[in-house]
């Protein structure tokens, strides 16, 4: 019998090489895009020409991924594997319908990122570290990649707990991974919105303005605006840092030989 089309196995595998290339694809074009716009509208000055610090930045971010993916290969995706096949977490206990559970798991695996960032600025071996992030003089879309391959290997253990406590199943791990750099891009990004966006969406999600308290070289702000997707986890533990002018903030650590936050 002659067939018209692919079999069904052979459409699902063409339909997961084409979604494992989308979402990459999406996120460089988002990356690129927000660069150009960077330019165009900046929030704020920069002190040092942006080419050798995307480069820096670029290396740093593609030593820590390659360092990160065999630990996630070997714990992280096995966590996956249990949730699914043993339907281990908090979310398959809730009673949700099934179409509610992965934005319930989107919800919990952002506060616990959240919960993550306080760590890394309270633990003195973790940000020894995260200090490397925030050691970039100015901040810009690539500072979004400028983490230390140690920080993202420690945070290895804490994502499988996040997964096996939550109940988040490979595609939702998957989905909350691309759009969590997405937002990463977005706030790090030295983008000046019109004001009324920047309200608009600040409600909601964390914006370039806010972020950029967070990496003023002032320790006390340092340890403000903490959230990474959502920000209402900084209103709701009276984390919000002040409301200060772009312009008066100098990107950095603090003084002092260990930048303390």
């Amino acid at each position: 019998m002659l067939c018209n089309g692919p079999r069904p196995e052979r459409q699902r595998t063409l339909g997961t090489r084409s979604a494992s290339w989308l979402a990459p694809a999406l996120l460089c074009a988002a990356f690129f895009a927000l660069r150009v716009l960077e330019d165009r509208r900046p929030l704020r000055q920069r002190t040092a020409p942006a080419g050798p610090r995307l480069l820096r930045n670029a290396a740093t971010g593609a030593l820590a991924a390659v360092t990160v993916a065999v630990p996630n290969a070997l714990v992280t995706r096995p966590a996956t594997a249990l949730v699914e096949r043993r339907g281990w977490g908090l979310v398959p206990h809730l009673g949700l319908p099934p179409a509610v559970r992965p934005a319930a798991a989107l919800v919990l695996m952002d506060y616990t990122l959240y919960l993550w960032h306080v760590l890394l600025h309270r633990v003195p071996q973790l940000w020894r570290w995260h200090r490397v992030h925030h050691a970039d003089a100015d901040l810009d879309v690539s500072t979004a990649l400028r983490f230390h391959a140690a920080e993202l290997a420690w945070s290895v253990p804490w994502r499988a707990a996040q997964v096996l406590l939550i109940g988040v199943p490979r595609r939702t791990l998957s989905l909350w991974g691309v759009l969590t750099l997405a937002e990463v891009m977005f706030y790090h990004s030295n983008l000046r919105l019109p004001l009324r966006w920047e309200r608009a969406l600040g409600g909601l999600l964390v914006t370039p303005r806010q972020h950029g308290i967070h990496h003023d070289s002032v320790a006390a702000h340092q340890a403000r605006n903490l959230s990474s997707g959502l920000s209402v986890w900084d209103r709701l533990h009276g984390t919000v840092g002040p409301q200060l002018p772009q312009q008066t903030l100098v990107m950095g650590l603090p003084p002092g030989p260990e930048g303390r936050a």
